[in-house]
């Protein structure tokens, strides 16, 4: 699987951005979706949790949806099977975001040429916690 066709300048500008939602976010310590936002949380980024499934995350309010968040977020932050990203990207085209991220090993051709038609960066098969350690 590729990457996205960003450059290293251009990966710094958007972990520069802090206020990042996390679309599947683990309450499991031993998780991506959890260690990762955890160290972005670690690392000065306002982190939060999207899950069905917890109230809570990391002593975080957890949302059931993105587009429940009350403010406005830069990024949106995907741990999602990329066969799965149909069924959220419907609520990140409303939410607008700056970005949205595929975490490593996702990515979805179809989902992410809609979010670029809507004006919204996209970045594929990366995780943000190995790119803010590789370039910050």
């Amino acid at each position: 699987m590729n990457i996205d066709s960003h450059t290293d300048d251009e990966i710094r500008d958007i972990l520069n951005m802090k206020k990042v939602a996390v679309i599947g976010m683990s309450k499991y310590n031993e998780k991506a979706a959890h260690f990762v936002p955890k160290y972005l949380l670690q690392n000065g980024y306002d982190v939060t949790p999207v899950n069905p499934t917890a109230e809570e995350i990391l002593d975080k309010k957890c949302y059931t949806e993105v587009t429940e968040i009350p403010y406005d977020v830069d990024i949106v932050d995907i741990f999602r099977p990329s066969e799965d990203i149909p069924s959220v990207i419907n609520g990140v085209l409303k939410k607008k975001p700056k970005v949205m991220w595929l975490q490593e090993g996702i990515h979805n051709p179809d989902a992410e040429q809609l979010a670029r038609d809507s004006g919204i960066d996209v970045i594929f098969n990366r995780c943000m916690l190995a790119e803010h350690q590789r370039l910050m």
